[in-house]
């Protein structure tokens, strides 16, 4: 199957694999287990019909930021191999992410909830910027929850401050700014913290007919929040600051988590 991995087989000598979890054009992910630690860890490798050198730079780049990361919100990274295959081990989480919640809910996601996840997000995001980079990726499939517990994962697209090609991301939550290709900086976070927090509490995106070179966040703004549920105007209001075209009306990420720890304490 394409070079795939099998039970038994290893990613890298001491990581054994346990099991096939996903592949994207790119990358092969893993179940795999840890022999010097003694337990379960996750392996994304270079798929082995892959080989530019594009792909690898771009795990190498991911695996080097993550392993300067320590942050209780962030993914953990165990450890970067460049051999046989580029491999980068990450710890494994429990929970699910938000987009499986939002998918399985049976009612929606409630306020507070939605809005204590946001502070987590923040407090993510926030330090992340502090060590000079952007995430560029947040929505709800790049965030798993555990016992009300936030974390983000996939780095794969982090990066200074700067202009960016257009388009880089994943197109229903990207920023405008982002969309056109133009300079991003901590204000497109806040927009991807907005985005997935709109999704959260309404089970809808804030634009849903957007996907690769078609984007309607540059032609109009998202609905708003209150018209797809009911909930608190504050709340409603700083989601919509989150996503407003213009990064400099957007709050700061510090801004963000106050506002959201107001409605999480009401």
């Amino acid at each position: 199957m394409n070079g795939l991995l099998h039970e038994g087989d290893f990613v890298a000598p001491g990581y054994e694999v346990l099991g096939h979890l996903s592949r994207n054009r790119a990358l092969d992910v893993y179940d795999a287990w840890s022999l010097e630690r003694d337990c379960r860890c996750i392996a994304k490798v270079v798929r082995p019909d892959r080989h530019e050198a594009r792909v690898r730079r771009r795990l190498t780049r991911e695996g080097e930021l993550l392993l300067q990361l320590t942050h209780p919100h962030i993914v953990r990274a165990y450890e970067l191999r460049r051999r046989p295959r580029t491999a980068l081990i990450l710890e494994t989480l429990g929970g699910e992410t938000v987009e499986h919640m939002i998918e399985a809910a049976s009612r929606r996601l409630a306020i507070a909830d939605v809005a204590h996840l946001g502070v987590q997000l923040c407090s993510a995001v926030g330090y992340l910027h502090g060590r000079g980079f952007l995430h560029l990726d947040l929505k709800p499939s790049n965030v798993i929850v555990q016992n009300g517990q936030a974390t983000v994962i996939d780095l794969s697209l982090a990066r200074k401050p700067g202009r960016v090609p257009r388009g880089v991301g994943s197109a229903p939550w990207l920023p405008p700014e982002q969309a056109r290709g133009g300079r991003v900086g901590a204000a497109s976070d806040v927009w991807g913290i907005g985005a997935t927090l709109y999704e959260a509490a309404t089970g809808l995106r804030p634009f849903p007919d957007a996907k690769p070179r078609i984007y309607p966040q540059l032609e109009r703004r998202a609905p708003d929040l209150g018209e797809a549920r009911r909930a608190p105007a504050a709340f409603a209001s700083v989601i919509a600051a989150c996503l407003s075209p213009d990064p400099s009306d957007r709050p700061s990420v510090g801004e963000l988590a106050d506002e959201l720890d107001d409605v999480v304490g009401d």
